[in-house]
């Protein structure tokens, strides 16, 4: 039997109470914060939010050995763990993970909230509950995104600030900001990337948060949108080093979590020539060429990719974690060590320990080393 490589994971979700918001805020406030409901034979649901509406598919469990060649051994679309963080310990135990980042599911919604004081309050209470049901349940191994409210600048620094005196150790936004609002690379969100570096805290990023999931129909279209969505960390990271935000914050740091690992140094240099060979149009101007932000100051989450490795080994780029994407149809869920034995038998120790452990320490320290052989105690 071949050896448990253990990890830690850079991304990974947690499934809320459907009722959190009736729990925990007025009735006039929680029946406007994100909701969802199935149908009674589970192939759709119905999301509310903000008193808006849409329907959405849902897709059907995929068993072990129903696609030929594609690595899938979940029974179930609902690994046991997903909305209870006992039961997620036992899960992480058996698939050799050992920290992990989670971040919210109802929070992902909160860009169509258009109720500037309906998204502070809504984060106020997901956040309070995330740290108390997840993030105080295993301190030593489950780190809590705590969700800012990007309807206002001055609310997603203020919620920063609150988050750091909780206890949080990152902060989570979707790629774009709210409909509305400017982009990352104005100056309009100056107090906030303040804050976060003020508060040693980690930006969190997840790829997906850009809008509609559905970009693209017919021939190919899943494949399409399923690539679409790995582009908004890109473009957020783009954003963070052109509009000088690292630049001004170098002790800001930053995960794009889910969105893969080579792109990180191909971004880089796309960005330097075009600092270069278009630099009379460049403003503002950076005190160290695009890509060496993205090599100090950006790190990356990936699950399945086969040249993750190639990109510590080949390109130099350090900043390269794994993670399960626990528990999501994409994630490493049931085959997590078939996948980390795939990527790291042939690697070398220290490239090994660097993508599993290393790149993950170094912004959540207080993680600390997976222990080497460990038992399920939960």
């Amino acid at each position: 039997m071949e050896a448990k490589i253990w990890a830690n994971s850079g991304d990974s979700h947690f499934l809320e109470p459907a009722d959190l918001f009736q729990r925990l805020l007025p009735k006039d406030l929680a029946d406007r914060m994100p909701r969802t409901v199935k149908s009674d034979d589970g192939t759709k649901e119905t999301v509310y939010i903000d008193g808006k509406s849409f329907e959405r598919p849902l897709p059907k469990p995929i068993r072990e050995g129903e696609f030929k060649g594609q690595t899938i051994s979940t029974l179930s679309m609902r690994p046991p763990g997903s909305g209870n963080t006992h039961e997620r310990l036992k899960d992480l135990d058996q698939e050799g993970i050992w920290g992990e980042i989670t971040f919210p599911s109802l929070g992902l919604w909160a860009n169509l909230i258009k109720d500037p004081v309906l998204v502070r309050e809504g984060s106020k209470a997901l956040n309070d509950w995330a740290k108390h049901e997840i993030q105080d349940v295993a301190p030593d191994r489950l780190i809590a995104t705590a969700m800012l409210p990007l309807l206002d600048v001055n609310d997603a620094a203020a919620e920063t600030y609150r988050a750091k005196e909780r206890g949080f150790y990152a902060v989570y936004m979707p790629t774009v900001p709210p409909a509305g609002q400017p982009t990352y690379n104005n100056d309009y969100w100056e107090p906030l990337w303040a804050a976060i570096e003020e508060t040693g805290l980690i930006l969190t990023i997840h790829i997906g948060t850009d809008g509609d999931p559905v970009v693209f129909r017919g021939s190919g279209g899943a494949v399409l949108n399923y690539v679409d969505t790995t582009y908004g960390g890109q473009r957020a990271t783009t954003q963070l080093i052109a509009g000088g935000a690292l630049d001004r914050h170098p002790d800001l740091k930053v995960l794009i979590a889910e969105g893969g690992a080579a792109w990180a140094p191909f971004l880089g240099d796309r960005m330097n020539e075009g600092y270069r060979q278009h630099g009379m149009f460049v403003r503002p101007k950076l005190s160290m060429l695009p890509k060496e932000y993205i090599y100090r100051q950006v790190y990356v989450s990936f699950q399945h990719d086969e040249t993750a490795v190639q990109t510590v080994t080949g390109m130099g780029y350090q900043n390269v974690m794994f993670g399960s994407d626990y528990p999501h149809l994409e994630g490493t869920y049931g085959h997590t060590q078939k996948t980390l034995h795939e990527l790291f038998d042939d690697a070398s120790p220290a490239v090994r320990h660097r993508v599993t452990v290393g790149a993950f320490l170094d912004l959540f320290p207080h993680i600390g080393e997976p222990p080497g052989n460990v038992k399920t105690i939960h």
